[in-house]
């Protein structure tokens, strides 16, 4: 497929698919986007519908997972970084209100998050529970993003270039072609006499 045929292959994917869960048809949507996915493997638009539809019916590890497979294709990608992060914090809050249920919270809700934290770090064998945040290793996450960024778009020049060249050498060539045709269908048939057409 082309890039156009490609484009417009996924647009008709995602417009079946908002069509379906328009209609309550939810599972039929994801099993369009996820053939887009499986026919389109390098491009990320399925896996940001999964995601948003995932999110949307509050299945948030299943939007973790199709906003990772976003991020692998498009590191810059807002939308999947968005349902990520609150994705994440639902499964985490959620966690935490079963973990309360099942652990003593009588007190005020600053002795229950002692007690929840305590929990916590019991089950995980944890003195810390959320490490401070490495700001250099923060720093380089960010600037590998960025340069895969770069990278990508000068793949996308080097490859746009490439096919501008190979359409002028087309091109060139089949000018040439019709040239030497023009010639040789213009030029006198000479019999072996280099002179005859000089007579």
């Amino acid at each position: 497929m082309s890039d156009e045929e490609r484009t417009r292959h996924l647009t008709e994917a995602e417009l079946k698919a908002n069509e379906l869960v328009s209609a309550g048809k939810y599972e039929q949507a994801i099993g369009i986007l996820t053939k887009a996915a499986s026919m389109h493997p390098g491009r990320k638009e399925p896996w940001v519908n999964m995601a948003k539809l995932y999110f949307g019916n509050a299945q948030y590890g299943e939007a973790i997972v199709a906003s990772e497979e976003v991020l692998q294709r498009d590191p810059a990608d807002s939308t999947a970084k968005s349902v990520r992060a609150v994705s994440g914090l639902r499964v985490a809050t959620e966690s935490l209100w079963d973990l309360r249920e099942d652990t003593e919270t009588t007190g005020s809700a600053r002795d229950d998050a002692k007690n929840l934290a305590k929990v916590l770090r019991e089950i995980l064998g944890e003195e810390v529970l959320v490490p401070p945040i490495d700001q250099e290793r923060l720093k380089k996450q960010r600037m590998a993003e960025e340069a895969a960024v770069r990278r990508a778009e000068r793949r996308a020049r080097a490859a746009r270039r490439a096919a501008r060249e190979a359409a002028k050498a087309k091109a060139q060539a089949e000018a040439g072609k019709a040239l030497e045709d023009a010639i040789s269908d213009k030029a006198p048939a000479l019999d072996g006499d280099p002179f005859n057409v000089l007579r």
